[in-house]
């Protein structure tokens, strides 16, 4: 009898005890953070010339845009789950009414709302 011997191919990194490739947004709003601290950090180089302040100025805009991009990119996701569940919940109710006098009854008011 042979063992398989399963190689995982993928590492994910962990943190806390949590796998971040399930986070979402953790990957956007960390490159968006990384690249434009590395971009704003040279900018304030070429202009500025002093290594020292360009290098706090890159890791101050990395933090600045990556906890930005974070809070707008999990208030989008919250706001999309929330209408998602919404939208279950009356396709589910949808589901369970039709073909009742129930149905009928929401259509007469839909009507009646229209007019």
């Amino acid at each position: 009898m042979s063992k398989r011997i399963h190689l995982k191919t993928r590492y994910s990194l962990m943190i806390f005890g949590r796998d971040v490739s399930k986070i979402p947004c953790f990957r956007n709003s960390i490159l968006y953070g990384i690249y434009s601290g590395l971009g704003l950090g040279l900018a304030h180089f070429m202009f500025k010339s002093r290594p020292m302040a360009a290098c706090n100025f890159a890791v101050y805009s990395f933090s600045g845009v990556t906890l930005i991009y974070w809070i707008q990119c999990r208030y989008k996701y919250s706001q999309m789950k929330f209408q998602m569940l919404q939208m279950q919940e009356l396709l589910r109710r949808n589901a369970l009414y039709e073909g009742t006098h129930l149905e009928k009854e929401s259509d007469e008011n839909q009507d009646t709302k229209v007019s």
